[in-house]
Parts: C-alpha cells; sequence; structure tokens
C-alpha cells in the first residue's frame, strides 16, 4: 500500500471519529436559508454529506487522471515500439543491401582476378608454344653436334700423335751407341788393369 493511500485512510478515519463523536450535534435541526425559502435540516450531515460527495467527486478525476495518463502511457508505448520496429527494419533492409552491394563487389572482384588470371595464364602458354615453335633447339643441337664432331676429331688425333710418339720412341737408338766398335778378344784373355788384376779385383794369370 502507497503512502497517499494511508494518508487517506486515517483522514477518513479522523473525520468518521469526528462525526461519530459529535453525532447528536451533527444531526441536530437547524433552520437554514436557500435564499428563496427556508428549511428545517441537520447542518451537520449535510456539511458531511457535501464533503463525501466532494471526496468522491476528487478520487474519480483522480483516477480520471490517472486512466488517461495511463491511456497516453500506452499509446506512446506502442508509437515507441511501432517505430523501433520500423527502424529495425530499415536497419535490417540497409544490412541487407549493404550486403547484397558487398557481394556484388566482391564477386566483382573475384572475376577480375579470375580474368587476370586466365590472361597470365594464357600469356604464358602463349610464350611457351612461341619459344617451342622457335629454331632455337634445332640451332643448339646443331651446335652441340657440331661441338661434339670436333671433340672426337680432336681426340683421334690426339691418339694418332701418342701411337706415332711411341712407335718413334720404340725404334730410336741413340748415336753414342753406334759409334762404339765392339772388339772381340779371345775368351782366354781377360781385360786387366795396370796392377794385372781384373776389373773384379782378381789375379790373371800372365
Amino acid at each position: 500500500m502507497s503512502l497517499r493511500a494511508i494518508l487517506l485512510l486515517l483522514v477518513g478515519g479522523a473525520i468518521a471519529a469526528f462525526v461519530g463523536v459529535n453525532w447528536a450535534e451533527m444531526t441536530r435541526l437547524t433552520t437554514l436559508s436557500l435564499v428563496f425559502t427556508e428549511v428545517q435540516a441537520p447542518l451537520g450531515l449535510i456539511l458531511v454529506g457535501m464533503m463525501a460527495f466532494l471526496s468522491v467527486l476528487f478520487v474519480g478525476l483522480v483516477a480520471y487522471q490517472q486512466g488517461v495518463v495511463l491511456a497516453e502511457t500506452r499509446r506512446h508505448a506502442k508509437e515507441l515500439t511501432a517505430q523501433r520496429e520500423l527502424a529495425d527494419k530499415a536497419e535490417a533492409s540497409r544490412f541487407t543491401e549493404l550486403r547484397a552491394h558487398l557481394d556484388q563487389e566482391v564477386a566483382k572482384l573475384n572475376e577480375s582476378v579470375n580474368s587476370s588470371s586466365r590472361e597470365t595464364l594464357a600469356r604464358v602458354d602463349r610464350a611457351e608454344m612461341g619459344l617451342r615453335d622457335r629454331p632455337v633447339d634445332a640451332d643448339v643441337a646443331r651446335l652441340v653436334q657440331a661441338v661434339e664432331s670436333h671433340n672426337r676429331d680432336l681426340h683421334s688425333r690426339v691418339d694418332r700423335l701418342e701411337m706415332g710418339l711411341r712407335e718413334g720412341l720404340a725404334s730410336y737408338v741413340p748415336p753414342a751407341l753406334t759409334s762404339v766398335r765392339h772388339v772381340s778378344l779371345p775368351p782366354d784373355v781377360a781385360p786387366t788393369d795396370d796392377d794385372g788384376q781384373d776389373p773384379i779385383g782378381n789375379a790373371v794369370p800372365r
């Protein structure tokens, strides 16, 4: 229970207690003037009734104001919810458009990269075909054959030169050996030196 309700209950209890205590005076008849006429009525009860009516009227006005405020609050809440939904939809649509745009850009980029790759590969293939079609390989093969034949010719010449040197060295006799005269000595005569010994130091009989 709120503080306002407790306060209203306390005020109402105090008024009821006051009326109960003074009930005899409240119900005493009094001459009352209604401007055009006069009546006999209990003034206290009339005042208490008027106060009760004003209290009820006040409570009704307060309730009405609270109802109006609640209705306005609910209406504003519904409007805010609708605006939030619209904002969410708009944001989602913007995200969708952005994603679609990014997908298009990525697709264009992939297509450009693929086309560049295909063009590069085509250029490489054309370059390889051009190198294969050029007579460079035939010229190189002829050059290699010429070098190999030249090397074989050189090797054969070197082999012939070595064979000729070997044959010439085998039949070569030094000139000093051809000028020596061979003297035949008797078998019983051996060459001696001045002291009557053979070259190995044995005594030779005379």
